[in-house]
């Protein structure tokens, strides 16, 4: 993720999830709403 898209999503105030993708089953656990990751805010 480069600067850019990380300050689009602060402006527009949109979380951002860090977890790894390479891990077998990540994203789908992810899309299912299981808490894995970190979750980054801009409050």
């Amino acid at each position: 993720m480069d600067m850019t898209a990380f300050t689009l999503c602060e402006e527009n105030h949109l979380p951002i999830i860090v977890f790894d993708i390479n891990k077998k089953g990540n994203l789908l656990r992810l899309v299912k709403g299981e808490g894995i990751g970190t979750l980054v805010t801009n409050n």
